[in-house]
């Protein structure tokens, strides 16, 4: 898989590459802003997951025909169109970069690489009655924090605690649909609905709002 496309629906698509040496990509659609940014990270595995992220954000805006406003992070640390229309979120793990966009809702995009140290610290960032349902299978877990990353990145705000404020419903491993909810702060009216899907040892998930 060289790059996973996916139209969602008329209004969002998501996009996952595989990260390798894109110096040599035309790089000429980022805007200026984006290529000071670019010019300022010196590590070159940060580079390449910057500019592989970019590409990803390319692909989905391709396949939706919107034309490329350049990006940039607020204070929180998420990402916004410069002209100020959609929505994105970006992610990366070891040897891919995504990126989804929806013309009018808020999202949220993680993948994680499956490990079987998430085991040892689920504690940290899942409820008791989270650890009641899941199995004792790093696919089961990582599911549950890439889950509960999407829904933080979607709601888009610092201060909202994995383990105390973000709460899922029991799940399978087989499930494609993952339901949660924030609860205890001023953002907890709103329940989301999260996409999982398995990509060889990663597992992707998404979530619009």
């Amino acid at each position: 898989m060289q790059t996973k496309i996916e139209k969602i629906d008329s209004s969002s698509a998501l996009a996952i590459k595989i990260i390798r040496d894109q110096t040599q990509q035309d790089l000429d659609f980022l805007s200026f802003r984006e290529k000071l940014s670019l010019a300022n990270i010196s590590h070159p595995e940060k580079k390449q997951e910057w500019i592989t992220a970019r590409l990803a954000i390319k692909d989905t805006l391709d396949s939706l025909s919107i034309p490329y406003p350049g990006f940039f992070k607020d204070e929180h640390g998420k990402s916004h169109s410069m002209n100020g229309n959609g929505y994105v979120s970006l992610s990366h793990t070891m040897g891919y970069a995504g990126a989804i966009y929806h013309r009018e809702n808020p999202v949220g995009m993680d993948m994680d690489l499956i490990r079987e140290k998430i085991l040892r610290i689920g504690f940290r960032f899942l409820d008791p009655s989270e650890l009641d349902f899941l199995s004792k299978d790093p696919i089961h877990y990582t599911m549950a924090w890439s889950a509960k990353e999407s829904i933080f990145k979607c709601q888009g705000k610092r201060g909202v605690s994995f383990r105390d404020n973000i709460l899922l419903e029991p799940f399978c491993v087989e499930d494609k649909i993952i339901r949660g909810k924030i609860r205890g702060t001023e953002f907890a009216d709103h329940h989301y609905q999260v996409e999982s899907q398995l990509l060889g040892d990663v597992v992707l998930t998404y979530t619009i709002w």
